[in-house]
């Protein structure tokens, strides 16, 4: 049975080093080395959040914010 896992993440593109946290108020702030042009900034986001959950990048996707820096991203788990 798969479960399905949401996560709001703010994206600080252009940062020194990559990183994904967790904030207090439940959402995760990712800092991400690239830059956001030609979706580069999401494919590392996609990379981050499955390294740090354990899981595939397939199994990973951007549902909302796309072009923002506010993402509603989904992970699937088996």
């Amino acid at each position: 049975m798969t479960q399905s896992r949401f996560i709001r993440v703010k994206v600080k593109p252009n940062a020194r080093v990559s990183a994904l946290e967790e904030q207090p108020e439940g959402t995760w702030l990712a800092r991400i080395k690239a830059s956001p042009v030609d979706g580069k900034a999401n494919a590392e986001l996609i990379e981050l959040v499955a390294k740090r959950f354990g899981c595939a990048r397939s199994a990973v996707s951007i549902k909302s914010g796309a072009g923002g820096r506010m993402k509603l991203v989904k992970i699937v788990s088996l």
